[in-house]
């Protein structure tokens, strides 16, 4: 019996309590028990995110409800009926100590630790990796319904629109058209396409065009199953761009919010800004921008690059403002104009052009890729990092950045985290590449890792030379030379026409002794690097140097003496020009050599102390100094000694502290 019985005051106010706290732990475990079977069957049946949030506030509101009746009413053999007053209350209402109300009590504490720790605890250790995969998502190509087939150019401009105003919300993660257009005439079940692509979700959509009526069909599907989660029709006479801008802002609006993705005020008005004023020039645009991607379908394709250049110039006589139509230009030039590094005014025009187009549109990420570019081969690299860093401000899920940024730091860290961010973006034709310079990277710190990467670029592309050239490459910056011989020689087999496999040979043999094997592949080199008009990307400039010292201890003296002089007459017009750095790597280390090798003691000195004055050191540059035979009139003094220790004393010191940071984010 409750103390103060005899109060009947406080004796009601007893029997009130006991009931209450009943009530809540019986109405606690029923609650919990609904919560966890709404959260159960919300995937299955498709049910909205806010359909836990709308039970839980009426579970709250029930449990406020259930106070207060439980305070008014009682519930007793006889049926529901009212408390009585509190002068009425005598000791005979004393609550029995039920034991079926203690059984409830126990049985529900049970159920709420037990869901807790079987439920509760699970999911909230995978919320953050499951996030990640609800907000991936491709955009596979569109299909065009038209009758004549000759709107192509336009359905491909509205998917290209939408995908682009995808890849500028944050929240989600979405390869671009590089890594989807290889659906276009190779269809896949949707689980195998969303396999490929690493996502979560896939868009699809076909459309058609007659006159200035659009239709537009387009849903989101489940990438694991298939199965479709929204859709809709969108039909309406195209009278302006705002038209066409409006409704694939619709659609880039509804799917974010199936996927529940917040679009913040400056995503927002980047997906709604109108790129020109006139149709007609958003017509050319459209089409020269499907010939300019025949361009890296079939890889030097420069007949396509010139129609794709007077497209753009048809655009901009319509509209003089239209920043992507310059843009493209820009893009045209860099084409045509890349490989003349030894131009005055290298690649100026493509700078004046994007400065264009950025005037016009400061929210171009494209723009400013290319600017970066610009910078990046001109030897800006701080400028190129601004220009790539204001790229991923507009559009994060640009791939190409990742990959273009690479070169811009001596830091390995940097380098693989960029390449597995551009691996992450880009599922496409480049994928396979991004693998093994993972691969490259990675060797020193993991082979097992390494090999991994590897073996997935092998299945990707089935390239046994790429795959025995890298693995060449591995051996040779580690310093195992007969290796790097050996899967030189087997890359070779594969393809005899890679004159970067060639120069790898060629060297390789000068360090290993072998100069006849040495001189007979840098020979196949350069007479294949002037039949290709090899691209200056691939060329490593120290190769005349490298040659020129062949020839020389293989007899040919006035064959040497050609390929230094022009080597250094190179480099001159190169640092004159600003195209090379003189602090580079490849700088220093290319006239430390020659000089050595020239017996200019002082000068190779004045090159290598600069060794000293690097952060880093890659490990390339130590196998290097150790195995070259230029530099064998130092090789005992004690000068050169010093500065080869210390440069072994740095890359020790990077080597720890890049490993360390690829076991602290579980990259090895």
């Amino acid at each position: 019996m409750p103390e103060n019985a005899d109060n009947p005051l406080s004796f009601f106010q007893e029997l009130k309590r006991r009931k209450v706290i009943r009530v809540i732990i019986v109405y606690a475990a029923t609650s919990f028990v609904i919560l966890e079977l709404a959260s159960i069957i919300q995937e299955p049946f498709r049910l909205p995110d806010w359909t836990i949030r709308l039970v839980f506030i009426v579970l709250v509101i029930g449990l406020i409800l259930s106070i207060i009746l439980s305070w008014i009413y009682d519930i007793t053999p006889e049926g529901i009926e009212k408390t009585k007053p509190v002068h009425e209350v005598t000791k005979e209402d004393k609550p029995a100590n039920s034991k079926s109300w203690k059984i409830a009590s126990y049985i529900s504490f049970v159920i709420i630790a037990g869901l807790v720790i079987l439920n509760v605890v699970p999911r909230s250790t995978g919320t953050e990796k499951q996030i990640i995969l609800e907000k991936s998502i491709a955009v596979i190509p569109f299909i065009d319904d038209s009758p004549n087939k000759d709107n192509e150019h336009i359905i491909n401009g509205i998917m290209d629109d939408l995908l682009i105003n995808l890849q500028s919300i944050k929240e989600l993660r979405v390869p671009g058209r590089t890594s989807t257009e290889q659906y276009r005439n190779n269809p896949k079940p949707i689980p195998e396409i969303a396999s490929e692509l690493g996502v979560n979700y896939i868009v699809e959509g076909s459309g058609q065009k007659y006159g200035n009526h659009y239709t537009l069909r387009v849903q989101l599907l489940e990438g694991a199953t298939g199965m479709h989660i929204w859709g809709d029709k969108f039909e309406q006479d195209i009278e302006s761009v705002e038209d066409i801008v409006n409704f694939i802002s619709e659609i880039s609006s509804s799917i974010a919010e199936e996927l529940e993705t917040i679009i913040s005020p400056e995503e927002k008005q980047l997906i709604e800004r109108v790129p020109t004023t006139s149709l007609t020039a958003l017509e050319f645009y459209q089409k020269a921008v499907e010939e300019h991607r025949k361009h890296w379908l079939k890889w030097n394709d420069m007949e396509a690059v010139e129609r794709a250049e007077d497209l753009y110039h048809l655009a901009l006589e319509y509209d003089p403002t239209f920043a992507q139509a310059y843009e493209g230009l820009a893009n045209v030039y860099w084409h045509k104009h890349y490989g003349d590094v030894l131009s005055e005014n290298y690649l100026d025009s493509m700078l004046i052009l994007l400065n264009i187009a950025l005037s016009y549109d400061d929210q171009l990420a494209s723009a400013y890729v290319k600017r970066g570019d610009y910078y990046r081969v001109n030897n800006d690299k701080e400028q190129a990092i601004k220009e790539y860093d204001k790229a991923l401000k507009i559009n994060p899920n640009d791939w190409v950045v990742y990959l273009n940024s690479i070169s811009m730091y001596d830091d390995v860290a940097i380098k693989i985290e960029y390449l597995l961010k551009a691996a992450l973006l880009h599922r496409g034709y480049y994928l396979s590449r991004l693998y093994r310079g993972i691969a490259i990277h990675l060797s020193a710190f993991n082979k097992e890792k390494s090999h991994y990467y590897l073996d997935e670029a092998l299945k990707l592309d089935n390239d046994s030379a790429d795959h025995f050239r890298s693995l060449a490459l591995i051996a040779d910056r580690s310093g195992n030379l007969e290796k790097a011989v050996e899967f030189g020689e087997e890359s070779y087999a594969f393809d005899s026409t890679d004159y970067g496999i060639m120069y790898l040979l060629g060297v390789n043999y000068c360090f290993l002794g072998h100069k006849e094997k040495s001189l007979e592949y840098f020979k196949k080199y350069e007479v294949l690097k002037t039949l290709k008009k090899a691209d200056p990307r691939n060329v490593d400039i120290r190769d005349e140097f490298r040659i020129g010292y062949t020839y020389k201890v293989n007899g040919f003296k006035e064959e040497a003496e050609y390929h230094i002089n022009d080597g250094l007459k190179l480099y001159k017009e190169l640092l004159a020009l600003n195209r090379i750095s003189h602090q580079d790597y490849r700088t220093i280390y290319g006239y430390a050599a020659v000089h050595a090798f020239l017996g200019e003691r002082e000068k190779a000195y004045e090159y290598l102390s600069l060794f000293n004055q690097k952060q880093r050191m890659p490990i390339r540059m130590i196998k290097d100094i150790n195995y070259d035979p230029m530099f064998d009139s130092l090789r005992v003094d004690p000068k050169f000694l010093q500065i080869v220790h210390n440069m072994e004393a740095k890359y020790k010191a990077e080597h720890e502290r890049v490993r360390n940071w690829l076991e602290k984010n579980d990259l090895i």
